[in-house]
């Protein structure tokens, strides 16, 4: 093994949901990858597909990063009183200044924080990739729509 592909090791994530939503709604200002606190049927259920982030948003209390509104579906080959419940408040794992530094964007600029998609690392880990955002204004959002169409357009032509 080279060493130019080490680091195309550490790149391999299977993506299991993205929020499409997101990224016509907001523009994006900077992007983390954070792990999340879970509990063993929520793993499962997510490791099937069974998740929905659009509805979902961050924010911080205490220094500490909680994500609110993620649905995970209840796993349905657990047991009643070992499943979890869909829209539990969920802790987010980041390191103390990059909270820090979200939070003093976040109530200075009147910025906000969206999870973009969860992925699952060539380790087995689950982690929520968020954003540091500003929503768009309708023009913007117009605008997007253009391009878009512009490009579906370009790729039947070829």
């Amino acid at each position: 093994m080279s060493l130019l592909s080490l680091p195309l090791l550490k790149l391999i994530m299977e993506v299991i949901i993205r929020n499409k939503k997101a990224s016509f709604e907001y523009e994006f200002i900077d992007t983390l990858t954070a792990g999340i606190k879970l509990i063993g049927s929520e793993v499962k259920s997510i490791r099937n597909h069974k998740v929905s982030i659009s509805e979902g948003y961050c924010y911080i209390k205490n220094d500490e990063l909680f994500i609110k509104g993620m649905n995970i579906s209840e796993y349905k080959q657990s047991g009643i009183h070992t499943n979890h419940e869909p829209t539990r408040l969920r802790k987010l794992l980041l390191n103390k200044k990059e909270i820090l530094k979200l939070n003093e964007n976040v109530e200075q600029k009147g910025l906000t924080i969206v999870p973009i998609s969860v992925i699952i690392t060539d380790k087995g880990l689950i982690k929520i990739e968020v954003a540091l955002c500003r929503g768009k204004k309708l023009h913007d959002k117009r605008d997007s729509i253009k391009k878009r169409d512009l490009e579906r357009e370009l790729n039947v032509k070829i």
